[in-house]
């Protein structure tokens, strides 16, 4: 469990728009560990964790992407029934907001990753290693 750094993109709704910003990645060697997007009628918010936030930006930026930056918790978890129920629970107990998360796991794997969005990044580490 820790803390990093998220990435959110704003790249056109257009087939394409996606491919472009893996491929300039792939170029710089930048490895993306965590993705998620959200549409709207005309553009997408792409979400990444990736390996070196910093270059990414800059790549970014210079190709007139706007992107943000922030603070999220990534969390190995066992893939086990009721695991994100208890993480949701202590969270909702120490009154920490959940903004948003997303995560993936293969069926048959034995660990997922979690990212997870809250209102206070520090203190729902410190609560979540604590419990």
């Amino acid at each position: 469990m820790e803390i990093a750094k998220q990435l959110a993109i704003f790249l056109d709704n257009r087939p394409g728009a996606l491919a472009r910003v893996c491929e300039a990645f792939s170029e710089k060697g930048i490895n993306i560990h965590a993705l998620a997007t959200s549409d709207t009628v005309d553009h997408s918010v792409v979400r990444m964790v990736v390996d070196d936030t910093q270059t990414a930006i800059w790549l970014l930026e210079e190709n007139g992407a706007m992107v943000v930056e922030d603070e999220i918790l990534l969390i190995e978890s066992n893939n086990k029934s009721g695991g994100l129920a208890e993480l949701a629970r202590v969270l909702g107990k120490a009154e920490i907001n959940i903004e948003y998360l997303y995560c993936a796991t293969a069926p048959k794997s034995r660990k997922g990753l979690l990212v997870l969005r809250v209102d206070d990044v520090s203190r729902a580490l410190e609560v979540l290693k604590n419990n």
